[in-house]
């Protein structure tokens, strides 16, 4: 299947990656959730770019009520059948959200942003400044992102911009003294490459927490 999707809707897009495999993913949460919300007390979360549903199917299994969401249905359908394996799909709504159109009903505990990029159109900071707008009083929005390219990738997209965790908390033009942060820093963690073959690379985590009134 051609991978040329450099004119494709971003629907469009998404719908196709998903439609190359019969799993696109793991199957495991992303390290970095598992590390900042594994001690946060349950309640509402929302996963931006569920895919397969790892993530919300993790928060699902530790008591949060999760609304995930995505613009592929083949992702979202993949991701309640793993939920319906699970035993959790009863804590999960799954929406589908082309993000820079709809976004779903605040407020939430939990914001959970994770590698909200793409080779297609993806009006990232201003999703991201929603994404904060829906978070409740004490509540904690988590965006987690790659730091740059993996080492075995050489088909660059050369206009993709990698944000640190600095710049994309300023482009989250936050208001003063309502926000503190928790996270701001940028980790190794092993990937395998496409043949199996471990390899390292760099992600960046900004945790934030928005102050009771």
């Amino acid at each position: 299947m051609s991978h040329d999707h450099d004119h494709a809707s971003p629907a469009a897009y998404w719908e196709a990656r998903y439609g190359e495999a019969d799993r696109v993913w793991s199957g495991n949460p992303n390290e970095a959730l598992v590390r900042e919300a594994g001690d946060l007390p349950p309640g509402r979360a929302l996963d931006l770019g569920a895919g397969e549903g790892a993530d919300a199917i993790w928060l699902a299994a530790r008591g949060w009520r999760v609304t995930a969401v995505d613009i592929s249905q083949v992702a979202l359908d993949r991701a309640v059948r793993h939920a319906e394996r699970e035993g959790v799909a009863g804590r999960i709504s799954f929406e589908r959200h082309d993000l820079s159109r709809t976004f779903p009903d605040g407020p939430f505990d939990l914001v959970s942003a994770h590698f909200l990029h793409s080779n297609v159109e993806l009006p990232r900071e201003v999703i991201l400044r929603t994404a904060a707008a829906a978070v409740a009083p004490g509540g904690v929005l988590l965006i987690v992102g790659h730091a740059g390219f993996p080492d075995w990738e050489h088909d660059h997209h050369h206009d993709v911009h990698f944000p640190t965790p600095q710049e994309t908390l300023e482009s989250l033009e936050l208001p003063e003294g309502q926000w503190d942060v928790l996270v701001t820093e940028t980790y190794e963690k092993v990937q395998a490459r496409p043949d199996g073959q471990p390899s390292k690379r760099l992600d960046n985590t900004l945790k934030l927490r928005r102050r009771q009134p």
